[in-house]
């Protein structure tokens, strides 16, 4: 299995910052590094996602877990569990603000082949988690 992961104090309430984290429209304005994100950000949903990282490749995922205003997980990934994401998003009443977690684990059969390709996820993740930041402060 590999992950990647990204942790950041945000000074906002966790209600905020899942705000901001929830609204595929926000999320997709650019500031994240999602491009486009189709579908509603909602339990058991179906998204299409988009990043400045991938380019042009569109990622078919599923909200799998949806525990407001606390964690989400989206899932995705190839048939059969051959290769499989799972990104996390957490979110922790922190020094009156929220203390963000995000991470990402690929795991499968064909992981090992699959991960070779994927480039170090870190700097978009970096870019995620200030992105965010910069959404729900705008939001508070």
């Amino acid at each position: 299995m590999t992950t990647f992961s990204v942790r950041r104090d945000i000074p906002a309430a966790p209600e905020r910052v899942w705000a901001a984290l929830t609204n595929a429209s926000l999320l997709a304005s650019g500031v994240t590094g999602i491009t486009r994100l189709d579908g509603q950000i909602a339990a058991g949903a179906k998204l299409t996602l988009w990043t400045e990282a991938t380019g042009t490749r569109p990622f078919a995922l599923r909200v799998a877990h949806f525990d407001a205003p606390r964690q989400m997980r989206w899932e995705g990934g190839l048939p059969l569990g051959l290769f499989r994401g799972v990104r996390t998003f957490s979110l922790t009443p922190h020094d009156g603000g929220t203390r963000f977690e995000m991470s990402e684990t690929f795991s499968g059969l064909m992981a090992p082949l699959i991960v070779k390709s994927i480039p170090d996820l870190t700097p978009s993740f970096e870019r995620f988690a200030a992105g965010l930041s910069t959404l729900a402060l705008k939001e508070s």
